[in-house]
């Protein structure tokens, strides 16, 4: 016959019951991340993530000294994906014009670490906050100078250059603003389209001069 439940006989020991698991302060940055994405700063508040995790104000305040602490911890995540790669390609450029460019472009592109929903979002708000639009500026300043250095080592004038990364860079963050899909078949034929037309007849050149000795040593 099946076995079928029984209640445990008195002077028995029950199972232990199943423990909630201690929320941690990073699971808490965590889902402050998801809404600060999908829904902005906004809403982003104790009450809401507590409901979310079905827990107390207390357990929040055992973490975080305020709203702002948290606040402050989103930011902290935003600099350490989003900024810090860029500041170390800043630290250490290299002096290939053609390699530095696509070791910037693909900073973006992999997304790892960098997030371009974290960064729509914290655009978004710094439109309600001075200090954070001077350093969401800062971030665009500091990306666009990387690229204006990768085109400035392809030998472009200086004005074409920023002007190239300028175009480069609102390019990119357009695709991100639009939230741009395409297929990923679609994505591979049109990359070196792209490539191509953002480049310019200088990278074209420099590939050709890179190919000379290849064919001469064959």
């Amino acid at each position: 016959m099946p076995k079928t439940d029984r209640p445990a006989r008195q002077g028995t020991k029950e199972a232990p019951a199943v423990r909630r698991k201690t929320l941690t302060r990073e699971a808490w940055v965590a889902a402050a991340l998801k809404v600060l994405e999908k829904r902005g700063i906004a809403d982003v508040k104790i009450d809401v993530l507590a409901k979310q995790f079905k827990v107390t104000r207390g357990s929040f305040y055992f973490h975080f000294s305020s709203i702002k602490d948290l606040r402050e911890a989103l930011l902290e995540e935003w600099r350490a994906r989003n900024c810090r790669p860029f500041e170390a390609l800043a630290r250490n450029p290299h002096p290939d014009g053609l390699v530095f460019f696509e070791i910037i472009v693909l900073t973006w592109v992999n997304e790892d670490p960098f997030s371009p929903l974290l960064d729509l979002a914290v655009r978004d708000w710094s439109r309600g906050s001075r200090k954070l639009a001077d350093e969401m500026a800062a971030a665009d300043d500091l990306r666009i100078s990387l690229l204006e250095k990768a085109f400035l080592a392809l030998d472009y004038p200086a004005d074409e250059a920023l002007v190239r990364a300028r175009i480069t860079y609102f390019h990119q963050i357009g695709h991100y603003t639009l939230y741009f899909r395409e297929s990923a078949a679609d994505r591979k034929r049109y990359q070196p389209i792209y490539g191509k037309v953002l480049l310019g007849p200088n990278a074209e050149a420099a590939v050709a001069r890179q190919a000379v000795p290849q064919r001469q040593d064959g």
